[in-house]
């Protein structure tokens, strides 16, 4: 099934292989959010009148509905943030922080986005917990003898990507988290590229903190979604304090705070984008999980196969499993190569996106990306791999 016509921007005759950074948008989540501006356009949980109530129960209607789409176990473990990178500050700077002691150890990868690195590099200055790196394959993937390996009697929390935004690999997290909690290990999950690309159940994974955004899987940006186990969710300090996330405040002495999940809502959140949110998860329910992994593999393969038969490509990552094609011309700068493509309206990320530290690892800093979602097509694959076979792309970035 062909489903460019749910999505507008794809009238203009544009290829997109840019869903990594951000997916578009189908008409029904844009259509849900001009709704809500043109009929309903109020706050939520602040007004007794029926245009706010309504506003209040669509927006909880979506947290129910993004409980069942990750197999949550409450709607309470189900907070809404301003995407991914403000997820995973507030299990750093709110919990990790006054439950973690100097000389305790997180483990991460050089392949993790700097979300899933900076806060950590940040507390280590600050309360002197050691940040180290579990070591990649070969092929810069995650095993979990190499996480076994790694883990020492310090070891108190792991911070991984599920899938990784630039090699994509997808990591083994039921056996990781496991093992972890065998050791009194938790383990932190970036879910950006990998909840809505493929099936995430919480519950089954075992995982104990999740991070992951909207924009990434057709909803707006500027909505999040933190989950964490109920226990260890309740344990978390706000990281901001406002209105909507206390019951009263007499005095500096007396200040009481309102329960989980609207202790950590503090202020008005993005009413319009929660809502659009929730139309997309209707929308991917609708095309189904499954099918979308299954879409996005095959074209994937397709991709590769081809792009291997060209002789200036030099593929990065073409054994693993997401959907994520990194990629560079011989002799060709990748910012280059994006914007020679771009000439053919075809969209590919270029440059280092924000896995500084994988530099280590690939032995290069620029690369471009091809990150697919499952409104691409064969048609779209066959338009890049045209233009790549171009030896234009040579020419025009030596200025022949």
């Amino acid at each position: 099934m062909n489903y460019k016509d749910d999505f507008p921007m794809l009238k203009n005759d544009i290829v997109y292989f840019d869903n990594g950074a951000t997916t578009l948008k189908p008409k029904c989540v844009i259509d849900k959010m001009d709704d809500y501006y043109f009929n309903y356009s109020s706050n939520a949980h602040r007004g007794d009148y029926s245009l706010s109530l309504k506003a209040s129960k669509e927006y909880e209607d979506v947290r129910t509905k993004v409980r069942n789409f990750i197999n949550a176990k409450r709607d309470e473990e189900i907070v809404f943030t301003s995407g991914s990178t403000d997820s995973l500050n507030t299990i750093v700077y709110g919990y990790f922080k006054y439950n973690l002691n100097e000389g305790d150890e997180v483990l991460i990868t050089k392949s993790e986005h700097a979300s899933n690195i900076l806060p950590w590099f940040e507390l280590s200055k600050e309360i002197g917990i050691n940040v180290n790196y579990i070591p990649l394959t070969e092929n810069h993937t995650v095993t979990l003898e190499n996480v076994i390996n790694s883990i020492t009697d310090n070891t108190k929390v792991i911070s991984l990507a599920h899938i990784t935004n630039v090699i994509g690999d997808v990591r083994p997290i039921k056996e990781i988290t496991q093992y972890a909690h065998n050791k009194g290990i938790l383990v932190v999950i970036d879910g950006s590229q990998s909840v809505g690309h493929t099936k995430v159940d919480v519950t089954d994974l075992d995982i104990d903190f999740l991070a992951f955004s909207a924009h990434k899987m057709l909803g707006p940006t500027g909505v999040g979604v933190l989950y964490g186990k109920y226990d260890l969710l309740n344990d978390i300090k706000p990281v901001r304090y406002g209105g909507g996330m206390n019951v009263s405040f007499v005095n500096i002495d007396e200040i009481e705070y309102k329960q989980l999940p609207y202790r950590l809502e503090a202020g008005t959140q993005n009413i319009a984008g929660i809502i659009g949110f929730g139309q997309a998860i209707d929308y991917i329910n609708r095309v189904g999980i499954d099918n979308i992994e299954e879409l996005c593999s095959s074209l994937k393969e397709y991709i590769v196969l081809n792009l291997k038969k060209i002789p200036h490509i030099k593929l990065y990552n073409e054994n693993v499993e997401g959907s994520i094609v990194t990629f560079n011309v011989d002799n060709v700068f990748a910012q280059d190569t994006a914007i020679y493509l771009d000439k053919y309206n075809i969209c590919v990320r270029s440059g280092s996106h924000c896995a500084k530290k994988l530099d280590d690892e690939l032995g290069i800093k620029n690369t471009c990306r091809i990150s697919i979602y499952f409104y691409n097509t064969k048609e779209d694959a066959d338009k890049l791999i045209t233009a790549l076979k171009n030896n234009k792309i040579l020419e025009e970035s030596l200025g022949v």
